[in-house]
Parts: structure tokens; sequence; C-alpha cells
């Protein structure tokens, strides 16, 4: 029903961003509102998936088009609803996640939350080959594996400092950042300010 919605950011919470347009507020739950929080103020675009069910009608935003499409197509697995589909493009790459469907690596797969072994086999079995994603080389030379990329998370340490947070306190995180999956800068930023915001 909505492809996206462009609009004033005027409000963060932990689990949506409230963009007014035309002095209407649209509530929208994304995948990580903290992409958004440095832009409260200004005009933001944000790709939307509207879900009803009985008892709601939600909006559901992402700051690109795949993260939106590998949402739909994970909501298509037995199994799994909007909120887990919703976990995994958040804590997730893209790239990675079509990676590791399209390998069955299910250790890759099981380290996002709530998703067991059985549930890590149905979605390979649901989506392999059915993801509408090109990958690079530079991705299909990498592997997904259990622990973060030590460059990425270098950087992404430094990008946390930058934004105001003290040596202490990234310190106090590091630990679950080295066990976390995340093999981008972006990701593991991502994974740090939800850390450090609980």
């Amino acid at each position: 029903m909505f492809d996206y919605i462009k609009g004033t950011l005027v409000e963060m919470t932990e689990v949506s961003a409230i963009i007014d347009i035309n002095g209407v507020g649209y509530d929208i739950i994304c995948a990580n509102p903290f992409d958004f929080e440095r832009l409260i103020g200004e005009s933001v675009k944000i790709y939307t998936h509207f879900h009803v069910r009985e008892d709601a009608q939600i909006l559901y935003g992402f700051k690109s088009r795949d993260e939106k499409t590998l949402f739909k197509k994970i909501l298509n697995v037995s199994g799994i609803g909007p909120k887990g589909a919703l976990s995994i493009v958040g804590q997730g790459d893209v790239d990675l996640f079509v990676q590791a469907i399209e390998e069955e690596n299910e250790k890759y797969l099981t380290g996002f939350p709530g998703v067991g072994k059985k549930t890590a086999r149905q979605m390979i079995l649901d989506l392999k080959g059915k993801l509408p994603f090109i990958l690079t080389q530079s991705v299909k030379d990498s592997k997904p594996t259990g622990e973060a990329n030590p460059n990425a998370l270098v950087e992404a340490k430094e990008a946390l400092k930058a934004l105001g947070y003290k040596d202490r306190e990234i310190k106090a995180i590091e630990p679950q950042l080295k066990q976390a999956k995340e093999q981008t800068t972006d990701a593991l930023i991502r994974k740090g300010l939800m850390y450090l915001t609980q």
C-alpha cells in the first residue's frame, strides 16, 4: 500500500520513527531506529511495509529497498512473523544473509535471536534460490562467521567515540561486540548503540 514515506522526522522512540507529513504523524516501526536518529528535524525517506492483522495495522520501516524486500521474503517463511523478520533485518546484513541462505550456513542463521536449527532449516528451504539479490565478488569471497570482523570492529569503536561515548563505556561492551556475527562497520555500530542504551 505504501512504498515509502517521506516527511520530517520529528521524534524517535526505541522502536519507531515519527514522521510528520502535512501535520499528520506516522508512527513507523523500524528495524534500526538509530539509523535515523541523527536526522531529527530533517526530511527523511523511509521504505515501508504496511502489515494488517485482525487486531492492528502497522507500518514497518527500512532505510533501503533491499532491507524491505528481504523483510517481505522472510515473512513468507513458515513460523516467522513480523517481529522475527524485523529482528533479522535489523541485526543482519542483507548480502551476508543471502550468502548464508545460498550456502546453507546454519551457524550464521542461528545467531539471530529466536532462530534455532529448525527455523534456520526452514528459512533455507523456503528462501534458497528465491532471494532477488546479486552478491558482489567481495561478499562471495567473505564468509559469515560467528565473530565480528576485526577491521569493522575497530572502525565501529571509533565511530562510537565520535558519537560521544567514553572509552570505558565502549570497553564494557567490547566483549559482546567481538562475539557478534556482524561483518560490517554499520552493523557493529548499530549493535554497539543497542548495548550502550540498554
